[in-house]
């Protein structure tokens, strides 16, 4: 789970490795505070989602030394086919989402429930619900650009 956290929030493996490491010790120092209110998941879902979105606010306030953009498609999947062809660029459609947006279909295709997904990102269900459609609706338009050349 902490490894697609990572790799949802980084492109380069040392950025993920950074990452894994600071959601380790976020987590480490806030067990003793974990209370059992929720499920073990949900509360490691809510700390490392909660990291990683910090951890990419903060790298976003530095100034950038490279040029690089967010890079097209992820970097180290190829896949050959037709439909892992359109997966890659479902992932590199995900990874043009903003920081919750991104979160949010983790936790989808994670299979989390609403509720789950209420407790993990604070959010209401109704807000959750219309959050979702939108971002099925920005999925879809992004992956057909992709497709057709569009941009």
């Amino acid at each position: 789970m902490l490894y697609k956290v990572c790799r949802l929030y980084c492109f380069t493996e040392a950025d993920r490795q950074d990452l894994f490491q600071e959601i380790v010790i976020q987590l480490w120092k806030s067990y003793p505070g974990f209370r059992g209110d929720s499920k073990f998941s949900t509360w490691l879902y809510r700390i490392a989602l909660n990291t990683a979105i910090s951890d990419l606010r903060k790298q976003r306030r530095r100034p950038s030394t490279t040029t690089d953009e967010i890079p097209p498609s992820l970097p180290d999947m190829t896949w050959p086919g037709e439909e892992e062809q359109q997966l890659q660029q479902l992932y590199a459609a995900i990874a043009r989402l903003s920081d919750v947006e991104k979160a949010l279909v983790m936790l989808y295709l994670e299979d989390k429930s609403y509720e789950e997904m209420e407790e993990i990102m604070g959010l209401n269900q109704n807000n959750l619900r219309v959050k979702m459609n939108r971002i099925r609706e920005k999925l879809r338009k992004m992956t057909k650009e992709t497709t057709y050349g569009i941009r």
